[in-house]
């Protein structure tokens, strides 16, 4: 039986026509995923479907639910229905929740709102959903606030928002995308375990054709605001017959060629590292906790070599970053650039911190809007002692900027005129102006999609026969660490568990966490006899 329909939907924003005719059906208790590049048209769709859509947009066409056409009703109506008809699971869990209400709280007023119940009756339900999706009070108090949540934690308390008066249909907009491979794994287990004991239809969004395989059982694939092509999921795989549905496979599954690594030659040494922490008292006169962050790890990253770093979230990898960028000192153990400490006589070492780069996961974010390109990417030279000026400072931007295949005029642009693939390419070339030794890439294409991940990860390959680029690659994404590098580590709870030759830990990996993280892995569908892992 049909739940939701769409039919014929078109949305224009301010005369532009956004959606073409999209027409799609979820039934009751099946998943349906909307897959695609950014601007596709997918999260506009989910948007039509909630009555969210911008100001100045006009909505056509047809969005029934349970007999109801949505796009007919008042925005009053509208508010009675989200909630408690439709609910939605939105990327950034950050953002969707109140910094200032606890979890307890922030789940009972989605209750409270659409029932008008009392304030216990409410908090006992909220108390009953959280413990649903994996919350117990016993180890997760109603009264703590999201920042005391990881990204994973507080994705449950979204899940649980949405779903605590049980509606018809959930949107998740693409839920995971910012998530580690277990954790994403226990999230997406859980919607589809809510969907089928719930019975509600659930229409996710992603871009992970990885995901898509694995969770749907209809795929509705999207190009320039049109359906391109929809079915079953098995079917279409096997038969994907638009071209656009055969090139998301193919960026899906894309492995770059990079060049042989140069004759080992130490670059970043670390030995014995450790970074503690002293937790909060949990009594007034009660003692304080020690946790290590980071416990004696040790390992070498030679000149010219491309090292992966993965590991679920809180595993350390972030502290220890910031320990080689010199950000932080560590209690115990050393870390030399070119045999220079990062950190000596108690303070970060200045001529060691301007021999490396960081490119980070939100390129948007690391940028100032009001400053043109040229400034933005010439940040680095502020460390030198004697910047390049005048012609040389113009021919260094020139370089940078053509070596990640943008041009030499792009200087004179601002951040906002460039998508998120070019603020990326920007990013890079902020990081290459001072020819660092070393780059470290913290999560630097895992907001980006599919096709333009490709082309980023294609961009590094090229840059790597062009210069003599060394860099130490950390993200979750376990497909694309094993495409861009030649040597990976795997941190568990502070420590260094393996490390080896790509290829080998990934072909035939010897600790259990390893394991444990690659068997979590969503896989894409084996076509042509080739399974890939994502």
């Amino acid at each position: 039986m049909t739940l939701l329909a769409v039919q014929g939907l078109n949305v224009s924003i301010r005369a532009v026509q956004i959606l073409h005719e999209v027409t799609l059906e979820v039934a009751a208790g099946e998943v349906v995923a909307i897959t695609g590049e950014s601007g596709s048209g997918k999260s506009m769709t989910a948007l039509a479907v909630m009555g969210l859509l911008p100001d100045r947009s006009m909505a056509t066409g047809r969005v029934v639910l349970d007999g109801a056409d949505l796009l007919a009703l008042s925005e009053a109506q509208m508010c009675s229905i989200r909630g408690r008809d439709i609910g939605m699971v939105f990327q950034e869990p950050m953002t969707a929740l109140n910094p200032v209400q606890t979890i307890g709280a922030q789940v009972a007023e989605t209750i409270r709102i659409h029932e008008g119940i009392g304030k216990a009756q409410a908090w006992t339900r909220a108390r009953d959903m959280l413990a649903r999706v994996g919350l117990p009070e016993a180890r997760f108090p109603l009264t703590r606030y999201p920042h005391e949540l990881s990204g994973g934690q507080r994705q449950r308390v979204v899940i649980a928002m949405a779903i605590a008066l049980r509606p018809k249909l959930l949107i998740a907009d693409e839920p995971t995308t910012a998530l580690d491979v277990t954790t994403q794994a226990h999230i997406l287990d859980l919607l589809r375990d809510l969907a089928s004991e719930f019975g509600m239809g659930l229409l996710m969004i992603t871009h992970d054709l990885a995901v898509v395989a694995q969770m749907a059982d209809r795929i509705v694939v999207m190009q320039k605001g049109r359906v391109a092509e929809t079915g079953p999921t098995a079917q279409l795989f096997a038969a994907m017959k638009h071209p656009y549905t055969r090139a998301l496979f193919a960026a899906s599954a894309h492995r770059v060629n990079l060049p042989p690594a140069p004759a080992p030659v130490p670059l970043l040494q670390v030995r014995g590292v450790t970074r503690t922490y002293r937790q909060p008292r949990r009594s007034l006169f009660g003692p304080r906790a020690v946790v290590d962050a980071v416990a004696d790890v040790s390992f070498t990253l030679h000149k010219g070599e491309r090292l992966g770093l993965v590991g679920e979230s809180g595993c350390g990898k972030s502290t220890l970053t910031r320990a080689i960028l010199g950000l932080e000192d560590v209690q115990a153990g050393e870390i030399t650039l070119n045999g220079a400490p990062v950190w000596s006589a108690n303070r970060s070492n200045l001529a060691v911190r301007r021999q490396m780069q960081v490119v980070f996961q939100d390129p948007y974010g690391s940028f100032n809007p009001r400053h043109r390109v040229s400034r933005l990417i010439t940040e680095p030279f502020h460390l030198l002692p004697h910047p390049p000026q005048g012609e040389v400072r113009d021919a260094a931007i020139a370089r940078a900027l053509t070596d990640v295949g943008l041009s030499p005029d792009d200087a004179h642009k601002y951040i906002h005129e460039f998508s998120g693939g070019q603020r990326q390419r920007i990013a890079i070339a902020r990081a290459l102006i001072n020819d660092p030794d070393l780059i470290v890439f913290d999560e630097a294409v895992s907001a980006l999609d599919v096709s333009v991940r490709a082309q980023v990860l294609d961009l590094l390959a090229d840059l790597c026969r062009k210069r003599p680029l060394s860099y130490l690659f950390i993200s979750h994404d376990l497909h694309v660490v094993h495409s861009v590098t030649d040597r990976v580590m795997v941190m568990q709870a502070g420590r260094i568990v393996e490390q080896g030759v790509t290829e080998e830990v990934f072909g035939n990996p010897q600790h259990a966490y390893t394991k444990t993280l690659l068997a979590a892995a969503p896989r894409l569908p084996e076509i042509g006899g080739i399974s890939h892992v994502t």
